[in-house]
């Protein structure tokens, strides 16, 4: 594993060398090293520590930068103030870790893999059986998958969980109608006799039956009653019911996975485990929560109660695991889940990424698994909380006539928004780098998708965030399509280079704006450290908007190539391409893609 110490790690370490000799009753003191606009770094521990040690902290200071190893890393540091250190590194320190990152044998940038890996099990994008799939489920499906990738890329061994409502008293009436109207969810035949439905057609034929079921549900009392035993005969694991049971399930797969794909994510089979998959273990749930005294049985029903959970009229509001008609709760299904995600899957860590609406919910099921002692020092579970998606008007997301927003609209109205963007942006382009129609369609969907995505993972995921189509696909201001063309500008770059290629020359001086994209390209590995560590996917994408500003910065002052030498050319060429592979880098962790081409 080639992973490279950033500068911000080299100079922190040389700082912590020579406090420690300057003050050794202080141990293994943090000097406070952060980014400044005064120089390239400034320490201020120094303060702390003086005034801890009745020192005084500009002596102190200037002890430390006695004793401080300079000339390889540090170029220049200087007292500033009551005590602060400014520190600059040297070019040759910036171009030689650049040089190293894209020299990485593995592609990684010399990211290094985290020591405390372990097993995180995610539970995100969890749609409902037999219904649309609305703005809402947007966050949990966008915000999860960049989670999971960026933990995944850190090393840690990710087990996606997509916890589909697939189970309940409503699928009852379903199956009854499905029984008595047998046709309702057939494909209409295709090209050569192919039946497979579309997406669209899927979520058709369910949303018809789906009316039609309730219709029938709310006027015919003999119906309902025929619904109701089969909600039973569900529950008991009859066969002919389930396999009609099974049929919703299917044919709800074939729409969520049409969904997804537009989403540009994968979803595999093997990783939808809905409430109907922790059904078996229910039972035994139960059973030991009231075996241990974590839960008791109060009116009937198994109840947790909790000292700082009352309700309006001041009494307890309990978590029912059991209700008193023997029928079980989302309670019991989490905690089977926690179970079986902890001994089965062997997870340290669980995430689940839901409603900030749902957050008494899981406080309550996670403090009764702990009770319970399924989750422990060893095993934690976090909710990743997000808010709600707005209209530009601050209100939650609707359409004009007050309804949900479905979410297949949404993405069809950004790709189209973000194609007529890629379309004008095409037509201003030399002859050879003209786009195609098919290429203009393509790239309109890598644009728009990953505009909706970035408009949401650039708001830290517990605040409630507007969803402006017009701001998202501008290229101007903190959006992906931003990110996009600044990549792209490189690619065509490095085409009009033609056979002259990048190389680092690290004896050469760099100009102020050489130097500040190179410390910041090098500052990509703390930043997936912290947005891994935080589940923090903003994190990535403030650091990535940085990193595409410093380069148009760089592209206005810095000729790349018409610069004064061939070696500065290369130099340059070898500054963009690190800039380059650290864009395409970051933006695939947010499940966003880079074209080459726009």
């Amino acid at each position: 594993m080639a992973s490279v110490t950033s500068l911000t790690a080299s100079v922190h370490q040389r700082l912590a060398d020579a406090l420690s000799a300057a003050l050794p009753e202080a141990g293994a003191a943090d000097p406070l090293l952060r980014r400044s606009d005064r120089a390239d770094f400034q320490a201020n521990g120094i303060l702390a520590l003086a005034k801890k040690a009745k020192a005084n902290p500009r002596e102190l200071a200037g002890q430390v930068l006695d004793g401080l190893d300079k000339g390889t890393v540090i170029a220049e540091a200087e007292v500033s103030g009551p005590g602060f250190l400014n520190l600059t590194v040297t070019d040759r320190a910036i171009t030689e870790n650049l040089a190293a990152r894209l020299a990485d044998p593995e592609g990684r940038l010399g990211v290094p893999l985290s020591p405390e890996a372990g097993t995180t099990v995610i539970d995100y994008a969890q749609p409902n059986v037999a219904k649309e799939m609305h703005v809402g489920h947007l966050r949990s499906a966008v915000i999860g998958d960049a989670v999971a990738q960026i933990l995944r890329f850190t090393g840690e061994s990710v087990v996606p969980r997509h916890h589909i409502g697939d189970w309940g008293t409503q699928f009852g009436m379903l199956i009854q109608y499905l029984i008595e109207h047998p046709h309702e969810l057939d494909h209409s035949a295709g090209t050569a006799g192919d039946t497979t439905a579309s997406g669209e057609e899927a979520m058709s034929n369910l949303d018809r039956l789906y009316k039609a079921a309730r219709a029938l549900f709310d006027a015919d009392p003999e119906f309902k009653d025929r619904a109701r035993r089969k909600v039973v005969d569900l529950q008991a694991g009859d066969t002919g019911t389930l396999a009609v049971w099974q049929k919703f399930v299917d044919e709800s797969k074939v729409y969520f996975y049409s969904v997804f794909d537009k989403l540009d994510m994968v979803i595999e089979d093997a990783d939808i485990v809905g409430e109907s998959g922790y059904n078996d273990m229910l039972d035994e749930t139960c059973r030991l929560l009231e075996e241990s005294g974590v839960a008791v049985v109060s009116e009937g029903a198994l109840c947790v109660f909790f000292d700082d959970v009352k309700g309006p009229d001041g009494n307890p509001v309990p978590l029912i695991v059991r209700k008193s008609d023997g029928g079980y709760g989302y309670a019991a299904t989490d905690l089977s889940a926690i179970r079986n995600r902890v001994f089965d899957l062997k997870a340290s860590t669980l995430l689940y990424v839901v409603d900030a609406r749902q957050s008494l919910h899981f406080k309550m099921v996670f403090e009764t698994a702990r009770r319970a002692g399924w989750l422990n020092d060893e095993v934690k579970a976090q909710q990743l909380a997000f808010g709600t998606v707005l209209g530009k008007d601050g209100k939650p997301f609707k359409t004009r006539e007050g309804e949900t927003v479905r979410l297949v609209d949404l993405l069809d109205e950004a790709v189209e928004r973000a194609s007529a963007v890629v379309r004008e942006k095409a037509e201003g382009l030399p002859e050879g780098e003209r786009l195609s129609e098919e290429e203009i369609a393509e790239r309109g969907a890598q644009v728009g998708i990953g505009a909706v995505k970035y408009a949401d993972l650039s708001t830290s995921a517990n605040r409630d965030y507007k969803f402006d189509l017009d701001q998202m696909v501008s290229l101007n201001g903190d959006t992906s399509v931003y990110l996009q063309y600044a990549y792209a500008r490189i690619q065509s770059i490095l085409r009009r280079a033609g056979e002259t290629r990048g190389a680092a020359h690290p004896e050469l001086a760099l100009a102020p704006a050489e130097r500040a994209l190179g410390l910041h390209a090098d500052a990509f590995a703390e930043t997936v450290a912290e947005a891994a560590a935080e589940y923090a996917p903003h994190k990535l994408t403030a650091y990535l908007y940085q990193l595409a500003s410093l380069l148009t910065t760089f592209y206005d002052k810095c000729p790349v190539l018409k610069a004064e030498s061939p070696a500065q050319v290369e130099n340059r060429l070898f500054l963009v391409e690190a800039t380059a592979r650290t864009l395409h880098q970051g933006m695939a962790l947010l499940g966003i893609r880079t074209p080459e081409r726009l």
